[in-house]
């Protein structure tokens, strides 16, 4: 009965301790249960974070690809626009040049050598370039300055008024040579009014004042040394080799060559500005 009763004993407590065992499994099932859930939760979370990211980043690549696209076209438009403002610039300054050149010539206002006299149009060759190019960069530095000082210029801005501005240049430019009078100081005087005239009925900008003042000094220093080279010479010189009204002619031609670039440039994006 002892043996029995401890058989049955140690019978009774591997099934309790079977039982025991039983009833944890479940709860081991359970812990790795929940802990493949969370890490299948965390995996979708960084999947999606990971889609986000290279969404976004692709988005970003195409916002970055289409700005430098429409930047690249505008630069290029901008380019064009200014080549050709240049080309139109150093056009009429190459005209406007050879035709008051010639006047001058013919007035004997001013002397080239014998080789330059039998030449096409009798007329030095290097002139009209040279003038067109002057031309160029005055007639492009002029809305440039505008638009660097916040005050773009609008008074009279019309082709008519441009049109009126060259002829009363080339009416200044026949006035030096057609005036008489008894020295060069008095015909210097003239042609000073006249050309401020012109630069306040055309102009009236600081900005248009400054640039015709620094071109007709820096015109002036030029001719001085083409003459002092002996490239030509001026008749009855007064203003050391050159005549004392050339400053003149400089500075309402500046003014001139400013307007018409001031026009070439209407197309472009201005700051409103009260003259």
């Amino acid at each position: 009965m002892t043996r029995s009763g401890g058989f049955y004993f140690d019978q009774t407590l591997n099934t309790s301790g079977d039982q025991a065992q039983k009833c944890q499994m479940p709860r081991l099932e359970d812990h790795c249960w929940s802990c493949s859930c969370a890490s299948r939760v965390e995996t979708k979370h960084s999947s999606g974070a990971s889609w986000l990211a290279s969404k976004a980043e692709e988005m970003m690549s195409i916002i970055t690809s289409v700005l430098s696209n429409a930047y690249g076209s505008l630069h290029d438009v901008r380019t064009a626009n200014l080549i050709r403002r240049g080309l139109v610039l150093f056009t009429v300054g190459a005209f406007l040049a050879l035709v008051l050149n010639l006047l001058q010539i013919q007035r004997n206002v001013t002397l080239f050598p014998e080789e330059v006299m039998t030449t096409l149009f009798s007329s030095a060759w290097w002139i009209p370039p040279c003038c067109g190019t002057g031309a160029a960069v005055v007639g492009l530095l002029y809305p440039c300055l505008d638009s660097h000082l916040g005050e773009p210029h609008k008074f009279k801005r019309e082709w008519a008024s441009v049109m009126r501005c060259i002829a009363v240049f080339v009416g200044i430019n026949h006035a030096s040579v057609k005036l008489d009078f008894d020295n060069n100081v008095q015909l210097s005087l003239t042609l000073a009014a006249l050309s401020l005239g012109l630069w306040w009925t055309f102009d009236r900008s600081r900005s248009g004042f400054g640039l015709g003042i620094t071109t007709a000094f820096l015109a002036t220093v030029i001719t001085q040394l083409l003459v002092y080279n002996g490239v030509y010479q001026y008749t009855s010189p007064d203003f050391l080799y050159v005549r004392s009204w050339l400053p003149c002619i400089f500075f309402s031609g500046g003014v001139t060559v400013g307007n018409i670039g001031r026009q070439l440039a209407m197309g472009g994006v201005e700051k409103p500005h009260m003259d």
